[in-house]
């Protein structure tokens, strides 16, 4: 039986690594001071694999074959899917036995993802592993929530996703020690004249109510209010579902601030 070690939330947007500058020096290595600790607090976990929940920005999938639910079954990872992003290339060790696992679990107790065994990762995946310093050092299982094109999978279904995954990876037998890191969100909004509105009595909402352990709450409000807070907010899907593999426990936020200039509301934390 495996021990899930830790569940970790960070937001992701590709600005933090292409337009540093676009932010005072101080406030950007305040930031990067934040995702460092978070790097340090799950290498101290020592999970044997990271379960990322994520979104594809329609680098994998696009309008003719866009799955609600797909989950990472390979053992190799190319990252970033995007040429131009400032990062370093690399290749990130999967674990194709714990996807398979997580995939054939999920089918037994009702629910239907799809699945991939070639999957390049983009933005979202590789931009809070870079800034944690832990890109290339963990082994990851990417389960990526559509966020982008409607219909999407309800804010329910993925908490409720979030709290079987929990239980079926402490379930797990192929290794002692798992943890889960959640990323995207939380309030922005990308290609539209919002751009760069940044909502956080949203966001400061949202972190209450996942710090009170309120989780139907925080479905209620993301169901009814995601709207307020752009299209990318949308991503707080990957939240609600990490909020269900803790298991009823709070969230502690480690780090918030709303970053008009990056287009994010960006915040870092754990559930205790």
């Amino acid at each position: 039986m495996a021990d899930l070690v830790g569940v970790f939330a960070a937001s992701h947007t590709p600005v933090m690594l292409q337009f540093p500058e676009a932010i005072p020096q101080a406030q950007r290595e305040e930031i990067y001071s934040a995702f460092q600790a978070l790097g340090r607090e799950i290498a101290e976990a020592k999970p044997q694999a990271l379960v990322v929940f994520s979104d594809d920005h329609i680098h994998n999938f696009f309008f003719d074959n866009f799955p609600a639910i797909c989950i990472g079954a390979a053992d190799r990872y190319p990252t970033p899917a995007e040429h131009w992003l400032k990062v370093e290339k690399r290749v990130l060790k999967g674990d194709a036995s714990l996807g398979a696992y997580i995939l054939t679990s999920a089918l037994e107790n009702g629910f239907d993802p799809s699945f991939s065994m070639e999957l390049t990762l983009d933005h979202g995946v590789l931009t809070p592993l870079e800034l944690a310093g832990i890109a290339g050092e963990v082994v990851v299982v990417p389960v990526l929530f559509n966020c982008v094109q409607p219909p999407m999978p309800p804010m329910r279904r993925c908490y409720e996703f979030g709290v079987w995954l929990g239980r079926s990876l402490r379930a797990y037998r192929g290794l002692e020690r798992i943890a889960v890191l959640a990323t995207g969100g939380i309030s922005h909004d990308l290609a539209t004249p919002r751009m760069g509105m940044v909502n956080e009595e949203f966001d400061r909402e949202l972190l209450d109510l996942l710090g009170a352990a309120d989780a139907e709450g925080a479905v209620r409000f993301a169901t009814d209010r995601v709207h307020e807070a752009g299209n990318g907010a949308e991503e707080v899907r990957m939240w609600l579902a990490a909020a269900g593999c803790a298991a009823g426990r709070p969230f502690r936020t480690r780090y918030y601030r709303a970053v008009r200039d990056w287009y994010t509301g960006i915040a870092l934390g754990h559930w205790t």
